[in-house]
């Protein structure tokens, strides 16, 4: 299960997931880009989309019931969703907004641990082993104002990089992997 699997890393690690032989199911907000994407991976094996807003907690639910019938299970989520904030309102710590606050704080930390716990809570009740893999940045571990200074966003990615840490630590007795892909501007 790819969250933000529509485009861009998402959308490569898809196609990287499906020419290994596994079945995929991607997930976004916007459907015209989910049809894109089935299209353009369809033939390299079992994709589907799935409409979602990831910081919503009844679509996060609809999104794992779907993907797990759909796949006959869960082994992995990938959650790469994600946005800058910008639009919203997030820049410097004085000139943030209170709306981009919100958003950034949905659109990135929220969403990644409504997928992450509706995965970790699938693990455990299957008694199975599984990987969850978040993306973060680099701003999350070294903050760089004079080319990308926005607050809400690196709070975001320094809270995935927290909360990723402690979930690695508390469910590896369980068999569940937890890890960061923590990338620059690409």
């Amino acid at each position: 299960l790819i969250v933000g699997g529509t485009t861009g890393i998402g959308r490569a690690a898809a196609r990287r997931f499906l020419e290994e032989g596994a079945g995929v199911v991607v997930a976004g907000r916007s459907p015209d880009k989910g049809a894109d994407a089935v299209a353009a991976l369809g033939g390299l094996g079992p994709v589907a989309y799935v409409p979602c807003d990831a910081a919503r907690p009844d679509q996060v639910e609809q999104l794992f019931g779907r993907a797990v019938a759909f796949l006959g299970g869960l082994d992995v989520l990938y959650h790469v969703a994600g946005s800058s904030g910008r639009g919203h309102g997030d820049g410097p710590l004085h000139e943030c907004t209170d709306e981009g606050w919100q958003a950034t704080l949905g659109a990135n930390l929220t969403s990644t641990f409504l997928t992450n716990r509706a995965a970790v809570r699938h693990f455990l009740a299957h008694g199975s082993p599984g990987a969850i893999l978040n993306m973060a940045s680099v701003l999350g571990f070294a903050p760089s104002p004079h080319h990308f200074d926005t607050c809400a966003y690196t709070a975001t990615k320094g809270g995935i990089l927290a909360m990723s840490r402690l979930a690695a630590a508390r469910y590896a007795p369980a068999g569940i992997r937890v890890n960061v892909i923590a990338p620059g501007l690409v």
